[in-house]
């Protein structure tokens, strides 16, 4: 736009500037005019549009006769509006706005040697080619991948990277959960399966899936505690499928530190005992509701449990 403009420029400037005869159109004055002003009488309001048309067509046809010079002529008198389209393109890029006027140009000057001079408003179709040309352009740009200065750096992975099924694979080829179970927790957790569909499609009690998820998300939620988080802290993994997982562990109680003995190492252990424990029937603590009861209509405390 800038060598166009220069080159416009030097055109009409000096004693013989590049002009038209003011005769041979409708409107304006008798007289040789520099392309210039040529250029502001077509943008004023009151300019008819038989007189831009007529204009218009000269200027096409003197550029496909004559080229060069006439061709810059013809960009020279369009620069305001291909200045506009321009500045629209690229008002919110943030990349080189260069490559996307250079194809506003392209398309304008591409449209000087194809547009039909028959119907009116030449220079608005050159306007509108000009602007499809330079919006091709932007998409092809803000499609590509965002540009990075050269230098070693640390850029996020290619997925499936931070996906929580990566974690239960993981789980699987360590040992901690068998490929049933981790498909059980996934399906039911992180897909959010109702249980009972998943039982169904398995063909097993919906209570004994109950069951088989709690201890493999006790192995699981020890697995993540003790293993994975000591390997990397900062792994997002971890926290995305403890948090989609929602394992929760009983509280301990608070105790009074100066009357207890209880070391770490022991509370260590009990928790390992307490993962361990092989959810029954019979266990107080196995959660439970009730011999031969389901899962989502528990009994009353005051109802004996079971014999």
């Amino acid at each position: 736009m800038d060598i166009a403009r220069d080159t416009f420029t030097w055109l009409v400037t000096g004693p013989d500037p590049l002009s038209l005869n003011g005769r041979l159109f409708p409107g304006l004055p008798n007289r040789y005019i520099p392309l210039d002003e040529v250029r502001d009488r077509l943008l004023a309001r009151r300019c008819p549009q038989a007189t831009r048309d007529a204009v218009w067509a000269h200027l096409v046809l003197r550029s496909r006769t004559e080229g060069a010079t006439w061709t810059v002529a013809a960009v020279g008198v369009a620069l305001p509006a291909l200045t506009s389209v321009a500045a629209t393109l690229t008002n919110r890029f943030a990349g080189d706005p260069a490559d996307v006027h250079a194809e506003v140009l392209r398309g304008f000057l591409t449209a000087l040697s194809t547009i039909d001079l028959r119907p009116p408003r030449i220079m608005l179709r050159l306007r509108w080619d000009a602007y499809r040309s330079g919006h091709q352009a932007l998409d092809e740009a803000l499609a590509g991948p965002t540009p990075v200065a050269p230098g070693f750096r640390s850029t996020p992975p290619h997925p499936p990277w931070g996906h929580p099924d990566l974690v239960l694979a993981r789980a699987v080829a360590d040992g901690v959960l068998t490929p049933t179970e981790a498909a059980l927790i996934g399906a039911t957790r992180l897909e959010e399966v109702p249980v009972a569909d998943w039982a169904a499609w398995h063909q097993t009690g919906e209570w004994a899936v109950y069951k088989a998820r709690k201890r493999a998300e006790l192995r699981l939620a020890a697995y993540l505690r003790d293993g994975a988080v000591a390997d990397d802290p900062t792994d997002p993994l971890t926290d995305q499928v403890a948090t989609s997982l929602a394992l929760t562990q009983p509280t301990a109680p608070v105790r009074d530190t100066t009357h207890s003995s209880l070391s770490v190492s022991a509370v260590e252990v009990d928790s390992a005992q307490k993962v361990a424990r092989r959810v029954s029937k019979t266990d107080p603590k196995s959660g439970v509701q009730g011999c031969g009861g389901h899962p989502r209509s528990a009994r009353p405390l005051e109802v004996p449990q079971c014999a």
